[in-house]
């Protein structure tokens, strides 16, 4: 039968706790609580220097399971407290535990009771012999014995590696021996033993002093002891080297103050610190020569004080902290505030500052005054504006001459050939009715004034076509912001009949809401290309697609059908005024012109894109900066 070993762990007799890494309990057995007071609950999350005659001893923790990890397993005896404030006198086992990969992950940890038991004095000899031959294999740590008056009892290997003395040297000198000239003419030594016995321990950083005369910085801890009457027996003084630890922080402290002194004298950009929440926390000659504070007026204020008031409503000055932190740093060029109200134009370049941890500490920002570059600048700007507006009008008028005179020369052709032919056919059959008016019955008669009539109409709406798209060449573009779904559904709404009649179906997508032109003449556009694709469309039922979106910063609108579709080759020519490439459909060919002279007024271009038999796609755009 296999072993329970969970439930062999709770009913096991001795007190027993695994720990994590750190040294922190993460399992508490009952026997503990029997053997401490404390309950499972409260041990956990909890240091094993709960135990100690001096919980505050983690040094002896860290010792113990450093021993541990090392040798895999450490035992060490001493006073331990219970919750009542108590001693027992404890044995320690500590076993490091680890993973398959052989990283040490905690600690198994067995505490026997041995104050009941009399082991003699031979035994406590024995174990105080194993405890010191352990203590003077240490040497990263100077650790040794002092009795009540501070002389030196015990001197282990560590101390002889930190301060140069043997054990013969040193033993039973006073261990004022390591304190500086003036620490002993101040009596630091004593007050240092008396404040241990007062408070359990004495614990500093400070210098002190090796044989060959030179100092080391030193982590020291001392610790008084107490028999089991609780009458004092000595010191036990634990000492550390941490001289290069130090150096370092003097040398980081140098260096900082270095660069302090170099900053505050740089009188041509503004470098100040700001806390995590955007408060100034430093200020340099050049933030005050450029922004007009002095330091005792602008240290502890938020940094928006330098925005204008638009970049504060806006939440700029809290953004930029943001993306500082997010990417590391923040850099623009924009409007800011010195302490008269005057603007300057800046270059601004905001560091996030970051601790050894990772964590955020605060924020370096530096600022430069650009506003003699940003005149010049825009005096620059300005002067070629001018030459560029200049030089624009001019091609706009060669080419308005251009283009007039090639409408010039096609309104000629169309008088010549497109406005005679309706004459002629008006002519033709009022000679045919003269001819036959003796003759021909009224029916026929009728017949010939009737397609002399048609005739004249479309002679009529010829004209009615051409002077309108005379008038769009004159006509003032009437700006304002239009809704595009609104120029969708006006034009839809103004072919409704034929809509309705033909069961055209159609959509609407767009992906813009607003967009900047003449509502009436937008609306025309839209329609004529709606009603040029239901009219070329033999599908039941017509399909006709409208949508809208930005491209390359211009609006771009397409208007699609399902109809008869155009050869590529006549892609250009469709544009021509009166121009009809298939004459089976009603029309007067000027539809396509109206729509090609409005978009070019609204500064676009529009081009179709088509596969016969299947249908056609008109694309416009409209304020296209691309378009010269």
């Amino acid at each position: 039968m296999p072993i329970n070993t969970a439930l062999y762990v709770e009913n096991f007799s001795e007190a027993l706790l695994q720990l994590d890494s750190e040294g922190y309990i993460v399992y508490a057995n009952p026997a503990i609580t029997r053997l401490t007071g404390f309950p499972e609950a409260e041990l956990l999350n909890r240091r094993l220097s709960v135990f100690y005659a001096n919980p505050d001893d983690s040094y002896k923790v860290d010792y113990d399971l450093d021993q541990a990890r090392q040798n895999g397993k450490m035992l060490t005896e001493g006073w331990r407290l219970r919750k009542d404030g108590t001693r027992f006198w404890a044995q320690v086992h500590l076993s490091s535990l680890s993973n398959p990969g052989g990283d040490i992950y905690g600690y198994s940890c067995l505490i026997l009771d041995l104050s009941s038991k009399k082991e003699g004095e031979m035994e406590l000899r024995k174990r105080e012999e194993r405890y010191r031959l352990m203590v003077d294999r240490v040497q990263e740590y100077s650790i040794f014995m002092l009795d009540p008056q501070g002389n030196i009892l015990s001197w282990n290997d560590g101390a002889r590696r930190i301060t140069g003395y043997h054990a013969q040297e040193i033993i039973g000198k006073h261990f004022s021996i390591f304190y500086t000239g003036n620490d002993i003419q101040e009596d630091k030594p004593a007050r240092e033993l008396d404040t241990a016995i007062m408070e359990g321990k004495y614990k500093e950083e400070g210098w002190r002093i090796r044989k060959d005369g030179f100092v080391f910085w030193a982590d020291v801890v001392l610790t008084p002891l107490f028999n089991d009457r609780n009458k004092l027996i000595g010191f036990s003084k634990v000492t550390r080297d941490l001289t290069e630890r130090k150096e370092n922080e003097e040398h980081l402290r140098a260096s900082e103050e270095r660069y302090r002194m170099f900053v505050e004298q740089v009188r041509d950009y503004a470098i100040f610190m700001m806390d995590e929440k955007g408060q100034i926390a430093t200020w340099n000659d050049g933030a005050r020569r450029i922004k007009g504070y002095e330091a005792g007026e602008i240290i502890g204020k938020y940094f928006s004080i330098f925005y204008t008031e638009e970049d504060i409503l806006d939440g700029k000055p809290a953004r930029e902290l943001q993306i500082a932190q997010a990417t590391g740093k923040y850099e623009e060029e924009g409007w800011r505030i010195r302490k008269d109200g005057s603007r300057f134009w800046a270059l601004v370049v905001i560091t996030a500052v970051l601790n050894a941890a990772g964590n955020l500490v605060g924020y370096s920002k530096v600022t430069r005054d650009l506003t003699e570059r940003k005149a010049s600048e825009r005096a620059l700007r300005e002067s070629f504006e001018r030459y560029r507006t200049l030089a624009g009008e001019l091609k706009i008028i060669n080419s308005e001459l251009s283009y007039a005179n090639q409408e010039l020369e096609q309104f000629t052709s169309i008088v010549s050939h497109d406005l005679q032919e309706p004459l002629r056919t008006t002519k033709s059959f009022l000679q045919i009715i003269e001819k036959k008016l003796a003759t021909a019955s009224p029916e026929e008669l009728g017949t010939y004034l009737k397609k002399a009539n048609l005739a004249t109409d479309r002679m009529r709406e010829l004209i009615h076509n051409l002077l309108h798209y005379s008038r769009l060449a004159k006509e003032d573009i009437n700006e304002e912001r239009v809704e595009v779904r609104e120029l969708f559904t006006q034009a839809l709404q103004n072919l409704k009949g034929v809509i309705d009649d033909r069961n055209v179906q159609y959509s609407m997508a767009t992906e813009v809401e607003y967009v900047e032109g003449d509502r009436v003449q937008l609306v025309q556009l839209i329609q004529n290309l709606v009603s040029n694709a239901i009219k070329f469309t033999r599908a039941d039922p017509p399909r006709v697609q409208l949508r809208c979106s930005e491209e390359n910063g211009a609006v771009k609108m397409s208007v699609t059908d399902n109809g008869i579709g155009i050869a590529e080759e006549d892609y250009t020519s469709v544009f021509e005024i009166f121009r009809r490439l298939n004459t089976r459909y009603a029309g007067t060919g000027i539809g396509l012109s109206i729509c090609k002279k409005i978009v070019e007024r609204h500064h676009g271009r529009i081009w179709p894109e088509s596969v016969p038999g299947e249908g056609t796609t008109f694309h416009f755009t409209l304020n296209d900066a691309s378009i010269d």
